[in-house]
């Protein structure tokens, strides 16, 4: 059951999507054609848009799902293992399979903290749901999907929607199952970069996502204003001003952080609780050091 108003039980996230093990190195610069590089620090952990997120929603406090397609490659076995030692429940729906796990190459430039990622996704996998998903998502406060794992994602968002759980899109990327998900989006929470089809920018795209009957349409501009549309107003929200040294999953946080922040907050506190966490990852070096600082922002915030 969701928590009833006023609860203090933690709030309960389930996240659908993408899975994978990140390789990080730091680099100087960027290599040239055919030339090497040596790093000066490296990373493995897991990552991907819905893992991220998920690690987020726990680290602030939550009860986090994640629902992805692993099978029983070897590689998977660290991604669970990370994931399960920041707090993150993992369903599996490909257990028992052996099927290619996506492993990203990151690479993090060390005087900017720009990253660049080569990986295998799941936009066109054909994982199908696991049995008890309904139940899954009728437990939640809130639904993420990053449209990966596209026939889960489907079936979670009708879920969702028959029980009036709210519905989080991750809308990094147009996807081909984007349609289906805006259908019972609640909230997209869009990249500077996600177009709907015949749009021309961010604007635009608000504009139209907004006219198919989503409630909340939220665009991220990396170290840039958030723009944010909600019933039937807009306006824009500064970000913190951070020293970057590290971007990599900064969007992931921001939508973890969105699911954990109550809607009753208002959009602006949401929004500025959110781009608050981001900030801090942008901070610190490395994909789960930042987690360490997370308990004392907490703290001044006062929770949920």
């Amino acid at each position: 059951m969701r928590n009833a108003p006023g609860s203090e039980k933690r709030p309960i996230g389930v996240f659908v999507g993408l899975a994978t093990l990140d390789v990080i190195h730091r680099i100087a610069e960027p290599p040239e054609v055919n030339q090497k590089v040596t790093s000066t620090a490296q990373f493995v952990s897991a990552g991907g848009p819905a893992a991220n997120a998920a690690v987020t929603f726990a680290a602030l406090g939550g009860a986090a799902t994640l629902v992805t397609a692993l099978g029983d490659e070897p590689v998977a076995d660290l991604i669970r293992a990370d994931l399960t030692t920041h707090g993150v429940e993992v369903i599996d729906a490909a257990q028992g399979a052996t099927r290619p796990v996506p492993v990203s190459s990151v690479s993090v430039v060390e005087s900017t903290g720009d990253r660049s990622v080569v990986s295998l996704d799941a936009v066109r996998s054909d994982a199908t749901p696991p049995a008890h998903l309904d139940d899954v998502v009728a437990g939640a406060d809130v639904l993420l999907v990053d449209g990966h794992h596209p026939l889960i994602a489907g079936a979670a968002v009708r879920y969702a929607a028959a029980r009036a759980v709210p519905v989080v899109v991750d809308a990094g990327r147009w996807k081909p199952v984007m349609d289906d998900l805006i259908e019972y989006a609640t909230d997209m929470v869009c990249s500077n970069d996600f177009r709907v089809p015949d749009t021309d920018g961010p604007r635009s795209t608000a504009t139209a996502l907004v006219s198919t009957g989503v409630r909340t349409v939220v665009t991220t501009h990396g170290p840039d204003p958030v723009d944010w549309w909600s019933d039937g107003q807009s306006g824009s929200v500064p970000v913190p001003a951070v020293r970057a040294v590290d971007t990599l999953g900064a969007g992931d946080v921001f939508h973890g952080a969105y699911c954990f922040y109550p809607e009753r907050l208002g959009i602006v506190e949401r929004i500025q609780r959110s781009a608050q966490v981001a900030a801090l990852r942008c901070s610190i070096v490395g994909p789960r050091a930042w987690l360490r600082e997370l308990s004392a922002l907490q703290t001044g915030k006062g929770g949920r």
